[in-house]
């Protein structure tokens, strides 16, 4: 079965002060992938963490993000792609002045259900239950190293 989603359209949600919304979820892929489109804010990113399910793979739509990889700090622009293989402790952050925006592809699909289940967390009153995203985390093959190296 096709699947079409329009511009503007998709399943919002928001955690670790980032935005995403995913265009295509596991559920209309039979699991094979998921695509989503992040917002991170300028100075923006995830903690260091590694993913032991799903490959990644982040296109930069728009503006300066740096990626971190086998201990090294690489910082692009608009059009870069960059394929993180499960397994490899890494991070990112915005390192402009606006929003950046960036697709994200796993493979297999499986980790649109992790943040939506942070983003439920991140919503409750009082912020989030960082045992209880740690747990989740846990569940969802990935793990949650530290904050981004310096």
């Amino acid at each position: 079965m096709p699947v079409i989603v329009p511009p503007g359209t998709g399943r919002v949600l928001t955690a670790f002060g980032d935005t995403l919304t995913v265009k295509v979820s596991g559920e209309q892929t039979g699991g094979a992938f998921a695509l989503g489109e992040a917002v991170t804010p300028p100075g923006g990113g995830p903690p260091l963490h590694c993913h032991e399910r799903e490959d990644e793979l982040f296109q930069v739509l728009e503006g300066r993000v740096s990626f971190f990889a086998e201990d090294k700090w690489s910082e692009f622009g608009p059009g870069a792609v960059v394929f993180l293989p499960r397994g490899l402790p890494h991070t990112f952050r915005n390192t402009g002045p606006t929003p950046a925006r960036l697709s994200v592809l796993v493979q297999p699909a499986g980790f649109e259900v992790f943040f939506a289940r942070c983003a439920t967390e991140f919503n409750q009153p009082g912020g989030p239950d960082m045992a209880r995203i740690m747990a989740i985390a846990d569940e969802h093959g990935l793990r949650i190293m530290g904050p981004p190296p310096a």
